[in-house]
């Protein structure tokens, strides 16, 4: 959406989405898309044309026009008394969104229909503030809508969520690391420093080459779960992708650091994947550091990275945490 757009308008990439999922529908002019008290099941797009929203009791009437929606609430909460009615004003196209082709949208492409969850949220909230303003008889009404509204950001925290979570682990992504790092100074604790783990499965590609990407994909799922165990519940366990895992921990210092890095290892190389023989064994190669505060994730990430190129040149099987060295216990 450009800058002085109506929020109620698509950006390119919403409406290249929206007209993938979407009946098209042709209205004449003042023919009725719906009447205010029915419940609605769909959201409409304004493709050329111009539609009226008529509130009634004296609240002014809402024109919709090109690329812009209406009755977007249904999508969040399945169905929705209308309150307004809908009149087309000319020869008018209309993009029609059902509740289940949204949700199809939500699991194919959540950043983008979270992008617009939010939006249409804030939007909602507002309008529903001036609703509630001038309808206070109606207060019924005016709490079921409220209700929807509450549904309505369960539904956006878990489109967030989506966005942040690695697909295959259930990890932390980047994306949610990122996050996590932009709010990291109202979550300090008292007399800890900031620790990185970088993880790296050993001989990965040799593992995908020779038992398939099927079994490649368990592999990394157990490795998550042995990250995701030496994590604390205010620590940040992550796949930033491929083979490569980070936990991010507030420690007391290097020692502990260390101590997670020797539980990580012992925990790698208790696995065993049955069906290959004796059973497929794998090990990891970690790098760590104590991240100095005032300086950002890069150099965070490049100094625990070196480390971990020096793991992985000494066979791997192993870590390094400042000058501190362990090998497979």
């Amino acid at each position: 959406m450009t800058s002085g757009a109506s929020p109620r308008q698509l950006s390119s990439e919403e409406l290249a989405l929206f007209a993938q999922a979407a009946r098209f529908r042709e209205v004449a002019p003042g023919e009725v898309l719906f009447r205010r008290g029915e419940l609605g099941r769909s959201m409409f797009i304004v493709e050329s044309g111009q539609v009226r929203l008529e509130f009634g009791d004296g609240l002014p009437d809402k024109l919709i026009g090109p690329r812009e929606f209406f009755g977007e609430l249904v999508l969040f909460v399945g169905s929705h008394t209308r309150v307004a009615n809908a009149v087309a004003l000319t020869p008018t196209g209309l993009r029609i969104v059902e509740h289940d082709a949204f949700e199809r949208m939500l699991e194919a492409e959540p950043r983008v229909v979270a992008r617009f969850m939010r939006r249409s949220f804030a939007y909602l909230v507002a309008s529903e503030q001036q609703l509630i303003q001038g309808l206070r008889r109606r207060n019924e009404d005016l709490m079921v809508t409220l209700d929807s509204l509450r549904q309505t950001r369960t539904r956006l925290t878990t489109a967030e969520r989506l966005v942040q979570t690695d697909e295959l682990t259930g990890l932390c992504n980047r994306r949610g690391l990122y996050t996590y790092l932009e709010r990291l100074h109202e979550q300090r604790l008292p007399d800890t420093v900031l620790g990185l783990l970088l993880v790296d499965l050993d001989r990965f590609k040799q593992i995908n080459d020779r038992c398939g990407h099927v079994v490649g994909d368990q592999v990394l799922r157990a490795i998550a779960e042995e990250v995701q165990g030496a994590a604390s519940s205010i620590d940040v366990p992550c796949r930033l992708g491929g083979d490569e895992f980070a936990l991010l921990m507030q420690v007391t210092g290097e020692e502990e650091l260390r101590a997670r890095a020797t539980q990580i290892i012992a925990g790698v190389n208790a696995l065993r994947f049955p069906g290959f023989g004796s059973g497929l064994e794998v090990t990891v190669s970690i790098g760590g550091s104590v991240c100095e505060d005032g300086v950002d994730w890069a150099v965070w990430y490049s100094d625990a990275d070196s480390a971990l190129y020096r793991t992985k040149g000494r066979g791997g099987d192993g870590y390094e945490v400042g000058n501190g060295r362990g090998a497979a216990p």
